[in-house]
């Protein structure tokens, strides 16, 4: 399978990339300059261009840019990725002074992201750290993956299962609300403890 990184230059984007490539998958780190994208692809050893050539060669497209860029950069690229799935990964969070809140938006940002796109979104891994992403062994905490599309989600949980400990159906696209709302609950936690805590969940079989 092969699997384009939208912000793949990026803190989040360059361990996922590597974490994706030693599971097997043929990776594709995107940026909006080719020539930043091959740089990053070769210091990677993955393969790297420019976005809207890079999501055209995939079978899955993760968007991991910034949260702030992630709805204009689907605008631009949504003829380019047409009907290939996409996970969005980012959250809109703010920084206070009382803490990291949440988006108030009441649509999640993966919501926003496939009212302009024509294929499926899938939202996850929010509560996995860039720095968990980049540790030697996979992180041992659970991936929540939601999205409408059932082809989609399973191809995500497939995915994701292999880069974490295990990947978890967290139900439909309208739960990324709460998980990206879960991303500022994490970074509090991690801010006031000084860690790099996940999620995981008990219970299931």
């Amino acid at each position: 399978m092969k699997i384009a990184i939208l912000g793949g230059t990026g803190s989040f984007g360059r361990p996922l990339a590597t974490r994706l490539k030693d599971a097997g998958y043929d990776v594709l780190v995107g940026s909006r300059d080719a020539a930043r994208g091959r740089e990053a692809g070769a210091e990677l050893g993955v393969g790297g261009g420019a976005n809207e050539d890079v999501v055209r060669e995939a079978d899955l497209v993760v968007l991991a840019v910034k949260a702030e860029g992630a709805l204009d950069t689907a605008r631009e690229l949504a003829g380019a990725i047409g009907s290939t799935p996409v996970l969005s990964v980012a959250s809109h969070i703010r920084f206070t002074k009382e803490g990291v809140l949440p988006d108030p938006d009441a649509a999640s940002l993966a919501e926003r992201v496939q009212a302009v796109l024509a294929g499926p979104v899938v939202a996850g891994l929010h509560s996995v750290a860039a720095a968990t992403l980049g540790d030697e062994e996979p992180p041992d905490e659970d991936a929540l993956v939601c999205g409408d599309d059932a082809g989609a989600k399973a191809l995500v949980l497939e995915v994701a299962a292999k880069i974490c400990g295990r990947a978890v159906d967290a139900g439909p696209l309208a739960s990324a609300r709460a998980l990206e709302g879960l991303t500022a609950v994490i970074v509090n936690v991690n801010k006031r403890y000084k860690a790099h805590a996940g999620i995981r969940v008990t219970g299931l079989a």
